[in-house]
């Protein structure tokens, strides 16, 4: 077993509260590069990503989810919103999650807190849609369609690494169910 792969498997968390320290460029685009080498259906590679630095945007963006379940992106240093083209795939859902998975345990891997916020079928506290409320906010084209936003900051304290013992083999079940 690769005991590094799995490290960083095991210790990924959902990160909502961060430092205020910037995250440094270098781990950004690591981030960034761990998204654009994702697999996609036949090779189409149908997402954009849109990298939001700017703190004025990114207190905008935190409205962008009923509930307020997307306020940390006020405290976070970025965001990577990914978008996907649904005119190069059908499987543009899929392909965006793989982006989205790779970029976030990357960041785990380079001790960067990062928080997936789904977008795709989800409303705003305005009452349209979470992809309704940021289009005129980042003007991405209309076949462009909204699968989550990945809030990136320096974590605010250490998260607890899960044991594999703590995992639920018991949802494994071989040749049937």
């Amino acid at each position: 077993m690769n005991e590094q792969m799995m490290d960083v498997f095991l210790g990924r968390r959902s990160v909502r509260n961060y430092s205020g320290e910037q995250v440094p460029m270098e781990k950004l685009n690591q981030i960034i590069m761990a998204g654009l080498s994702s697999a996609s259906g036949r090779g189409a590679r149908p997402w954009e990503l849109i990298v939001v630095r700017d703190k004025d945007k990114l207190i905008q963006l935190s409205g962008c989810r009923l509930k307020g379940t997307s306020r940390m992106l006020a405290g976070a240093d970025a965001a990577i919103v990914v978008l996907g083209d649904e005119t190069k795939s059908d499987v543009w859902v899929e392909d965006c999650s793989i982006v989205m998975a790779n970029m976030h345990l990357m960041a785990s891997a380079l001790g960067v807190g990062s928080c997936w916020i789904q977008g795709r079928n989800r409303d705003a506290i305005d009452g349209e849609t979470t992809e309704e409320f940021l289009r005129p906010i980042l003007r991405f084209p209309d076949n462009y369609r909204l699968e989550a936003i990945l809030a990136l900051g320096m974590p605010e304290e250490e998260t607890p690494v899960r044991s594999p013992e703590s995992l639920p083999f018991e949802k494994v079940h071989i040749n049937q169910f």
